[in-house]
């Protein structure tokens, strides 16, 4: 059985379809993959697991129990917890009260080793906002490990970093999912990262899963180059 569990969902927005009948499984230790053009509908996704929004229909799980009736703080309690593309931090708050705001869950170990796992210890005592944004994108993941997750959700984590930082973070990924017995669902447009780490990657385009596979298999599928290259892609109203 899959830890987590995603059987034909579909979310719609007035007209916009933005995810539609979209199926599938993340298996316990693995680290999946979720990308896509802009506009598919990954970050959605994210939004439906996490509890932000409802689906319209299908069914999601996590451990064999739907989370359809779950809400979002009771979701993270369960063992779920994600970043977002957009640095969600308290500013003015230093790094270790931003972690200790994950722990209002139920994290297990203390925020000075979460630090330390992520070379943060330095820093434990700065305002988040005077933070380079690499920096602040690690803390935004120790706040979201202090809940004590068994799944992971990286929304484009990636996002905003340079080349030396994406390779840091792809090891650092590695890593955590080790020590922290975790499972990881990443959504990324970087796609040496996504191919680096990932045991396995689905794919979506305009709301719909178009392949799944490993990276190497996924990387030469007709279909997904054509949804990366096509030449003229319609708006969409969500990511």
């Amino acid at each position: 059985m899959a830890l987590l569990s995603v059987e034909h969902v579909t979310k719609r927005f007035g007209g916009v379809v933005a995810v539609e009948d979209v199926s599938l499984g993340v298996e316990s230790g693995q680290i999946a993959g979720l990308i896509g053009p802009n506009g598919a509908g990954k970050t959605t996704l994210f939004n439906l697991i996490t509890g932000l929004y409802r689906p319209d229909s299908g069914e999601i799980a996590f451990e064999g129990e739907t989370l359809l009736r779950t809400p979002p703080h009771r979701i993270v309690r369960r063992g779920v917890a994600r970043t977002f593309q957009n640095v969600e931090l308290f500013p003015t708050m230093t790094v270790l009260e931003n972690v200790l705001v994950g722990r209002h869950s139920r994290g297990e170990r203390p925020a000075s080793e979460l630090l330390g796992e992520l070379g943060l210890d330095a820093v434990a005592q700065r305002r988040t906002g005077s933070l380079p944004f690499g920096t602040m994108k690690r803390v935004e993941l120790a706040r979201a490990l202090a809940s004590g997750p068994r799944l992971l959700l990286l929304d484009e984590p990636a996002g905003g970093l340079g080349h030396e930082e994406v390779d840091e973070l792809g090891a650092l990924i590695s890593r955590i999912r080790s020590s922290f017995d975790l499972t990881v669902l990443l959504v990324e447009h970087h796609m040496n990262l996504v191919m680096g780490v990932a045991d396995r990657v689905h794919v979506l385009d305009f709301g719909r899963k178009i392949a799944e596979g490993p990276p190497a298999e996924v990387q030469r599928n007709p279909v997904v180059i054509e949804a990366y290259l096509g030449s003229e892609r319609p708006q969409h109203a969500t990511a």
